[in-house]
């Protein structure tokens, strides 16, 4: 490890020139990376529900579609826009109750069912399909150029109508993100250490590991907005405490050695030694999000566990090559350390452990009732703001045209009428359905067959299949429609024993019960894979136990606040937080934990042996924990997209509290299981 700290220091002007020119292929890859902004899409392929996709996507040509609103428009110029909308690229089809009666039928006499149906206010609706899938690029163009060749007085509603506002809105806020969680840590650091210069060289040498972490995303192919909004900020907060280690390792070698590269070579190895444990239980923890059946766990997972990785090799790479061709304006603009020593909190914890502990106890059940209880949400329109078009649209389409939850179902074309019909009959008796519409259910409505067109039946049937749409009155992704279409998988099932329910109810209907299952299986992944670790970096069975205790407190308490506030958190933020923050905030727990052992091998008290190990944490702790704060509270408080400001709040929130934990609780338990951990511990079991 010596030798690999001097080769750095050696070629620190080779190094500079390296990672400089490595920005240029990472900026590249960054930009050339896709970006997803729809979740769905993370759902396993062998969803029912999204095989039912793409039947619709390859026998109908339906990859998405969305319900344009027209508002005091006449018959002619309704006909005059459908024309428009079948010009653009990718839209397959645009069918409006005009296509259907011509400009010779007057509205008036339309069959009051279906007037009341699609007429109200002065408003009528058109129903536009598109190619392509919901997400694709081709088709938020599509909606685009549709909202530009529209007036102000058309509403675009649907799945990728929102796809698009999310992109638009995530796109103009992203930069902020990186600008407030820069100003936060620049300010914790100039107040942490003792150069006014050193600060900057740190945050400089994290940027270049985010770039070079969403540089190489490129062969994953693709990644999710929610990763790429909150990666550089996390990765940020999780990988500064490896760059102020190597600092004050560097600053304690300076005192002992007048030779500036043989102190950065020490500081260097001291560095790797400590990092990598705490390295890879972080990693490990993003990992775990991999086990996910919701695959966006994978993306969130795989994409931070890089960048821990990619941080970990610039800070004792760049890092000290950057300090050390710096060196001199370093040394000009040093200052007194401002951060306290804390020592308060040592002599608090080491004379009261034992009210601590009952405080624990106490607290403990109270956490975790609100862990389990606080309410989640799973509909996306909830994390966006209202004064988005597409919300604005949705919200109308439901208010005026009772048009909520859209259901596509599909059967064999080959069933007759009759039986069609009376399945239908047994769904529109389900509470909560308003209406259904299928082929054979046209002329029910008043209007012959033989004068609809081509474009209106290609949209109910083809060779193979006849498509239905039911229309649902209950919020997607709640229980009544989740609910509700269990009944209607029932009743179809009776009727066509291949039949599929597609559409978006049941998609988020099945977005509930996978993310339901995440929630349970991710959480205790990654408590087994850091407890194997831990295992093994700290060679004990008890003190595992210990800190994941500790940390799975601070998460309840986290958690939990929302359950006593009546906050609710969106269903992503409630899957993957507990991992996050189980998997950042350990390293807190195993510096102290380390030191602890360390000194009572050496023949320590178990008093004397954790206040040290506390006294000489803490002020690291508090500056890691504050720095992860100053990464994630910033984005938390400003974003305007509910399931980043969430998580971001979430992660700000859990790093204080983590740190309280650690810095109150943890000693506390050493104080009072010093005997177990003796006798549980490799190396300890001499000790007295």
């Amino acid at each position: 490890m010596h030798k690999f700290g001097k080769a750095i220091c050696k070629h620190s002007k080779l190094i500079l020139i390296l990672a400089l020119l490595l920005l240029i292929p990472s900026i590249i890859g960054m930009n050339a990376t896709r970006i997803n902004y729809d979740i769905l899409v993370y759902l396993p392929s062998d969803v029912e529900t999204i095989q039912g996709e793409k039947i619709l996507s390859d026998e109908f040509n339906m990859g998405a579609f969305s319900v344009v609103i027209l508002e005091d428009m006449q018959t002619k110029d309704i006909i005059k826009l459908t024309e428009k909308i079948k010009e653009i690229d990718n839209v397959e089809k645009a069918v409006s109750i005009a296509d259907i009666i011509g400009t010779s039928i007057p509205t008036e006499m339309l069959p009051d069912d279906l007037k009341s149906r699609i007429y109200k206010d002065n408003e009528t609706i058109m129903l536009v399909t598109f190619k392509d899938q919901i997400s694709s690029d081709s088709t938020m163009e599509a909606v685009e150029t549709l909202r530009d060749i529209t007036d102000e007085h058309c509403k675009i509603s649907g799945m990728t109508s929102t796809v698009l506002d999310t992109r638009n809105l995530s796109n103009s806020e992203i930069t902020v993100y990186i600008v407030i969680a820069v100003i936060l840590c620049l300010i914790v650091l100039e107040i942490a250490l003792d150069s006014y210069f050193a600060p900057f060289l740190l945050l400089i040498n994290i940027g270049i590991a985010v770039f070079y972490n969403m540089g190489t995303n490129i062969f994953l192919g693709e990644i999710s907005y929610i990763t790429k909004a909150i990666s550089a900020v996390l990765q940020l907060g999780v990988t500064m405490d490896f760059a102020i280690f190597l600092y004050h390792s560097y600053i304690q070698e300076m005192k002992h050695s007048k030779d500036i590269n043989e102190a950065m070579a020490s500081a260097i190895e001291k560095t790797l030694l400590s990092v990598v444990g705490s390295s890879l239980t972080t990693i490990a923890g993003f990992l775990a999000l991999c086990s996910m059946n919701l695959t966006l766990g994978k993306d969130i997972g795989l994409v931070m566990a890089k960048g821990v990785l990619l941080g970990v090799i610039c800070v004792v790479t760049i890092l000290p090559a950057m300090i050390l061709e710096f060196n001199k304006i370093i040394e000009k603009t040093k200052h007194k350390e401002i951060i306290p020593k804390f020592t308060g909190v040592k002599n608090l914890v080491m004379k009261h452990y034992r009210i601590i502990i009952l405080l624990f106890i106490i607290i403990l059940p109270i956490a975790f009732y609100g862990y389990s209880n606080t309410d989640v949400y799973y509909n996306l329109d909830k994390s966006l703001p209202d004064t988005l078009e597409s919300i604005s649209a949705n919200k109308e389409l439901k208010e005026k045209f009772d048009m909520v939850s859209m259901e596509l179902l599909l059967v064999d074309k080959d069933i007759p009428d009759y039986r069609i019909n009376k399945m239908l009959d047994e769904i529109e008796s389900i509470d909560g359905i308003e209406w259904t519409l299928g082929f054979s259910k046209i002329s029910d409505l008043g209007i012959p067959k033989e004068i609809l067109s081509k474009d209106v039946l290609d949209i109910f049937q083809n060779e193979n299949y006849q498509m239905i749409i039911i229309n649902s009155k209950y919020e997607m992704a709640t229980d009544e429609l989740n609910s509700q279409v269990n009944k209607v998988n029932e009743i179809i099932k009776k009727y066509d024993e291949n039949a599929i329910l597609a559409g978006e109810g049941p998609l988020m209907k099945d977005l509930v019960e996978i993310s339901d299952h995440d929630f349970n299986s991710v959480n205790t992944v990654s408590i087994l894979i850091i407890f194997v670790l831990m295992i093994i970096v700290l060679r004990s069975i008890s003190l595992p136990v210990i800190l994941i205790s500790v940390i799975e407190f601070a998460i309840f308490i986290n958690m939990g606040i929302p359950c006593f506030t009546g906050t609710s958190l969106p269903f992503i933020a409630s899957i993957v937080i507990g991992t996050i923050q189980l998997g950042a905030t350990i390293d807190y727990a195993i510096l102290i934990t380390t030191k602890y052992i360390t000194n009572r091998k050496d023949g320590k008290g178990k008093e004397d042996a954790i206040g040290e190990a506390l006294g000489t944490s803490i002020t690291s702790i508090i500056i890691s924990g504050l720095c992860f704060f100053g990464a994630t509270f910033g984005v938390g408080a400003y974003s305007k997209i509910e399931m980043i400001g969430s998580l971001c709040t979430l992660m700000s929130r859990g790093a204080i509290v983590s740190v309280v934990c650690v810095t109150l609780v943890l000693p506390s338990l050493l104080m009072l299981f010093d005997k177990v951990i003796c006798k549980t511990t490799i190396g300890m079991r001499k000790v007295k």
